[in-house]
């Protein structure tokens, strides 16, 4: 594996990850809080949050991106 290759690779991973950035950046922004069904216990000083609802959506909308690269790629 050569100079060239590794950069390339190490630049779509920075796009990436600077879209994903992004995304969570505009989420927060437009006051993002979670889907129904996530977990959310407060009780005085402690509080506790688990995203399991959007854990799951997310799981799944990544599953089909992925799936559909793989299938467009061994064309």
């Amino acid at each position: 594996m050569n100079f060239e290759t590794i950069g390339k690779i190490i630049l779509i991973f920075a796009i990436v990850l600077f879209v994903i950035g992004s995304l969570f950046y505009l989420a927060g922004r437009v006051g993002f809080k979670g889907l129904p069904g996530d977990i959310f216990y407060k009780k005085n000083e402690f509080s506790f949050y688990f995203p399991i609802v959007t854990c799951i959506v997310i799981s799944i909308i990544l599953t089909v991106i992925i799936n559909l690269i793989f299938f467009f790629l061994r064309r």
